[in-house]
């Protein structure tokens, strides 16, 4: 059959549709060439970028953040830990966790904890990875550096502070403070303990803040000098902060004192005695620990009944006052302590405690091993001369 002229000719409109298709493919498939042009992006990489730049921006991309362990003998919500934590979160090349006792452990020495169920809550402090944890700060050390709490395995630098209260002389043996560190430096991790020589009615908060200021000069140092391998090994840093920050004399490395302050054990009437329950068990444990620790005092308290149920219990403030009791009677009285200031007599100017006092930052080298404290001493010496010029 013959087909007429007529017959050839589309309809304009499906005309002007293929041509919108056709030309949306031809689109398509130069795009597609582009594609598998360019090299593929390698795994992990979430760069992106154009020209000179591009490069530079994949260099970062693949940077990893050095960790920085914080903690502190005063507790979770000391404001000196979280003065020094905003301020490595400020710089923004470190990644900043905290692991941190949940209350005031100042002066628990290098106690850890056995035989309990320690409680680690996480808490928020500007967008750190934060834990508080119910113990020991030397609890908090270890537990973080044992990679059942963080996913890491060893941060690059731990930091104690900064802490409220001088460490200086044999004050160090009573520290919860400088405990932490101590603990690192056992695992093999480098570690500083930073605390600022606060005066009773004296001194304020802006103090503390000045104080982290004077001390991130030194953090840096320390940081920059671990990558290159040229921080002193071997022991840590017990870092000292004169009682004005911003006017001292500059840094200075010291020896430890023998200066310590002086215990004062009061006498204290039972009305005084705080509740043992109440002080010992936080309101922030978990129900089960609470229940579990009743059940256990309940079970000791019935135990004691017992065995005096043919005893008197007779409560006295003082030996003073005790005189004799017979064996048929409990005595049981109740003290305080606490620390008491003292002057400290002329002593060598490069001792810790002198050196704080006559305004500069003390810098005191401590070591697991007294023997090599010579060498010790010549290294940070040397290194602090070259590390704060850079």
């Amino acid at each position: 059959m013959a087909t007429t002229a007529r017959n050839n000719f589309m309809p304009q409109s499906l005309i002007s549709n293929l041509q919108q298709v056709l030309v949306s493919r031809s689109d398509a498939l130069e795009e597609g060439k582009k594609i598998h042009e360019q090299p593929p992006t390698p795994a992990g990489a979430h760069c992106s970028g154009t020209g000179a730049a591009d490069a530079d921006v994949k260099e970062d991309c693949s940077y990893t953040k050095p960790v920085v362990l914080v903690t502190n003998g005063e507790g979770i919500e000391s404001p000196g830990l979280t003065l020094l934590v905003q301020a490595l979160l400020r710089d923004a090349r470190f990644d900043v966790h905290v692991c941190a006792p949940q209350s005031d452990r100042s002066v628990s020495g290098h106690s850890v904890t056995t035989r309990e169920t320690l409680a680690a809550c996480s808490v928020e402090i500007s967008g750190a990875t934060a834990f508080q944890v119910t113990g020991t700060p030397a609890d908090c050390v270890s537990l973080a550096l044992s990679g059942a709490l963080f996913s890491w395995s060893k941060p690059v630098l731990v930091i104690s502070g900064v802490n409220r209260g001088s460490s200086c002389g044999h004050n160090m043996f009573y520290s919860g403070a400088v405990a932490g560190p101590r603990e690192a430096l056992i695992c093999g991790v480098p570690s500083l303990c930073i605390s600022f020589n606060w005066k009773k009615d004296v001194s304020c908060e802006s103090d503390l803040k000045d104080a982290v200021d004077v001390s991130l000069p030194l953090i840096h140092a320390a940081l920059r000098d671990i990558e290159k391998g040229t921080f002193p090994k071997n022991c840590f840093l017990n870092i000292e902060i004169p009682s004005s920050p911003l006017t001292s004399k500059g840094f200075k490395v010291t020896r430890q004192s023998l200066w310590r302050s002086s215990l004062s054990w009061q006498a204290v009437s039972a009305n005084r005695h705080p509740s043992v329950g109440g002080h010992f068990m936080s309101n922030q444990q978990s129900l089960g620990i609470k229940l579990a620790q009743l059940s256990r005092d309940a079970s000791a308290a019935g135990a004691a009944r017992r065995l005096n149920s043919q005893r008197k219990n007779v409560e006295i403030e003082s030996v003073g006052i005790a005189g004799k009791f017979s064996s048929q009677q409990t005595v049981k009285k109740y003290f305080r302590l606490e620390f008491v200031e003292k002057e400290q007599e002329d002593v060598d100017e490069d001792l810790d405690y002198r050196a704080l006092e006559d305004g500069f930052v003390a810098i005191t080298p401590l070591s697991l091993n007294p023997n090599n404290w010579f060498e010790i001493q010549s290294s940070v010496s040397n290194w602090l001369a070259v590390a704060l010029c850079q």
